[in-house]
């Protein structure tokens, strides 16, 4: 007899799939909508060319005269989108200006030398702008070469040399290269990794990208303790007793005042006291560990490039994440050829930042407690500007400037912009800041505990609703603190990289009413999964939840409908270097839009999107055979003699395979007939499968092919009991 067959909407992986009878329990690139699932809509890569690093902000914006901007941070470099090309808006660092005879080749090798007045600060990576360049006598390279280009560093020689690398080798030695040099301000590594060696810290107890700068004159007296004097002291611990170590002696101090290192100790931790010449390397070395010694943190991650984009106005604010915060002006007539530059006055380290509405403060969240020195970053401190002002920051009695310190937790994660209120989240608890005006401007209530973000970006505000990712489930705050429950937890959880946390991304798809969260499995170090939550047709008794682990859909960032009409998000490759940048070696971004087409168009290439998805085992029930009341439940073997097809919507051919078993803990298997390819015009299907419980997978493989599955009807009869 025709059985009807319908499952619940959303995914169920916390059972088996004979305990997920009428559920779904797994599939790709397919949604839910009013109950039914379909396959999810198209992208198109927007713009012809790929993007320097992995892109990991995406802000969008309108001008005063109605002209749409992408902008999309990735950790080397800030970029506009408009009028379907890319626009480098990053802001410059130093601006070396005009350097003579500082660009050498040596012959057979694609490795190039710049010589700078000083490399400090700069590390393997960074991103150097050159222009007005000639290269160096016979090398076989023309100023086209390097004129207006990007470059990566691909070492820090010493203390006045770089190298970069070109796409080809040079065909002669030389010295007497010219070029003009700008560095951009550094963002970031690409990647999120924890940081290992003797106890945390790594083999001779050395760190990360230690902050270097040179000797401003020669110390020829060893027994000198009046003063060292640096090129400059940016970075450099100012309080407490510090380290230093210049050639092979390690010095202390305790202060600095004019880039001259004051309270000075010299011939420290059992190193020789020595005379030092001009220009001397020297190190700050005060989160060395020695041999021997503990680590000061037994918990030590590797922070990579990130970026907090927002607007006041036309104005683009955009913040490098433990950094400073940058302005780029959209209303200028030639707004695309000018750069970001820093926003005068403001703090100078911040973890995160936004722009409050409808009062218009700019809040910066973990940031200095005295304004320009990064030493007194404080990751629970909150400053704010005054209203309508990026430029006054210093609280008085006739502005609206202040300041705030969380108390619960240990760093501020993110936050997000409201309906009502400002949600910051700590990484154990959520707070709300709310404007109230004169004096205070801000009123803060701490709302949840035991809920802090997993990651910057890990959370999204929608109709009034905050909901995010924390390192133990997954809430919703409208009002109350909410734990939502969710039928793939273990799934996501289990198999969830926590070193990378900052890497995961929720963003809202309100045309299907979705939060997304794109996060990396345990093992990867790049986004490569998602989970989606359906906010609009779940309910108190049925969340709907699914998942997608599609190697085509992994997402960095994304943004809603709201400006391009469509939503728009970004893609990270990290094997791939062919961008705008030479010597690149931190993968590419491409920039799609979504919700368009039926496939993927990518590089000019339309791909196929492949969708399935996987029912739990059903099986005959009591009362199923005519004529004959029996009990039990799966105690019948059941053969499925033909099945009907029915979809609400078709377009190609659709695949439909029916997967048998006999026990729970058997694999299943195809019937042997199948997988079955369905047209629009297929009105049964003979299948002659047989089996004690069956699953059925939908599924489509080619390329302008489109579904949303109906009711399906299988001819089920009884065969036994083996």
């Amino acid at each position: 007899m025709l059985q009807k067959i319908g499952f619940l909407p959303g995914f169920n992986k916390q059972v088996t799939p004979t305990g997920a009878e009428a559920q779904w329990t797994g599939g790709e690139n397919v949604r839910f909508r009013y109950g039914t699932p379909e396959k999810i809509g198209g992208w198109s890569q927007l713009g012809s060319t790929s993007l320097c690093g992995a892109a990991r902000a995406l802000h969008q914006m309108v001008n005063k005269n109605g002209i749409k901007y992408s902008i999309i941070g990735t950790n080397r470099i800030l970029y506009a989108y408009t009028g379907e090309a890319y626009y480098d808006i990053h802001p410059i660092k130093t601006d070396f200006g005009a350097l003579t005879n500082a660009l050498a080749s040596t012959s057979g090798s694609a490795v190039l030398t710049i010589t700078l007045s000083s490399t400090t600060g700069m590390t393997a990576g960074d991103i150097l702008y050159l222009e007005n360049v000639t290269p160096p006598t016979g090398s076989g390279y023309s100023d086209s070469d390097f004129d207006d280009k990007t470059f990566m560093i691909t070492e820090v020689v010493d203390t006045t040399s770089v190298t970069i690398t070109m796409a080809s080798n040079a065909s002669a030695t030389a010295t007497d290269g010219d070029c003009s040099v700008k560095w951009y301000y550094p963002v970031g590594p690409a990647e999120q990794v924890g940081v290992f060696g003797f106890g945390i810290s790594q083999f001779g107890g050395t760190v990360t990208a230690p902050q270097t700068t040179t000797l401003n004159g020669a110390i020829t007296d060893p027994d000198a303790t009046a003063g060292i004097t640096l090129t400059s002291s940016l970075g450099f611990p100012t309080s407490g007793t510090s380290e230093i170590r210049i050639d092979t002696e390690d010095i202390s101090y305790t202060g600095i005042s004019s880039n001259v290192l004051t309270g000075v100790v010299r011939e420290i931790n059992g190193t020789t006291k020595a005379t030092h010449s001009n220009g001397a390397t020297v190190t700050d070395i005060t989160d060395y560990s020695g041999w021997g010694q503990a680590s000061s943190t037994t918990d030590k991650v590797a922070e990579p490039g990130l970026w907090s984009l927002d607007n006041l106005g036309s104005t683009l604010l955009a913040l490098i994440f433990n950094s400073a915060v940058f302005e780029w002006d959209s209303d200028l007539s030639n707004a695309t050829a000018t750069r970001a530059t820093i926003v005068s006055g403001a703090p100078t380290a911040s973890r995160d930042m936004l722009v409050s509405t409808p009062d218009r403060h700019l809040v910066l969240f973990g940031t200095e407690t005295t304004i320009g020195d990064i030493t007194t970053q404080d990751d629970m401190f909150i400053r704010f500007s005054s209203q309508e002002d990026i430029n006054t920051w210093a609280p008085t009695a006739t502005n609206s400037a202040g300041t705030q310190r969380l108390a619960a937790g240990s760093r501020i994660m993110g936050s997000k912009l409201g309906r009502n209120a400002l949600y910051v989240w700590t990484d154990t608890s959520l707070f709300t800041m709310r404007f109230v005006g004169q004096p205070f401007t801000f009123a803060y209530e701490q709302v949840g505990t035991n809920c802090g973000l997993i990651g910057k970006n890990a959370a999204v505000e929608v109709d009034g609703a905050a909901y995010w990712m924390s390192d133990n489930g997954f809430f919703r705050f409208t009002g109350k603190l909410e734990s939502m429950d969710c039928l793939v937890e273990d799934y996501v959880y289990d198999d969830l990289n926590t070193t990378s946390n900052q890497f995961i991304y929720c963003g809202i798809n309100n045309l299907f009413g979705e939060v997304m969260w794109f996060y990396p499995t345990e093992g990867s170090n790049v986004v490569n999964r998602c989970v989606v939550y359906s906010y609009l047709d779940s309910t108190a008794k049925r969340p709907i939840w699914y998942t997608n682990a599609n190697s085509l859909y992994p997402r960095t960032t994304w943004v809603d409908s709201a400006v391009f009409g469509l939503p728009h998000a970004t893609q990270y490759d990290a094997g791939t270097d062919t961008c705008d940048t030479v010597g690149n070696t931190d993968g590419i971004s491409t920039y799609f839009e979504h919700e368009t087409g039926l496939n993927q168009v990518k590089g000019g290439t339309t791909s196929a999107i492949p969708a399935n998805i996987l029912s739990g085992d059903f099986d005959i029930t009591q009362d199923q055979r005519e004529g004959i009341t029996f009990r039990g439940d799966g105690e019948f073997i059941m053969r499925v003699s033909r099945f009907l097809p029915d979809f609400i919507t078709q377009t190609g051919d659709t695949i439909v395979e029916l997967d048998l078993r006999n026990f729970p803990n058997q694999t299943a298997a195809s019937s042997s007939l199948g997988p079955f390819t369905i047209t629009s015009s297929t009105n049964y299907q003979s299948c002659r499968a047989r089996g004690r419980s069956v699953a059925v997978k939908i599924s489509n493989t080619a390329v302008d092919t489109n579904w949303k599955l109906g009711t399906f009807r299988l001819d089920v009869h009884a065969g036994g009991r083996r």
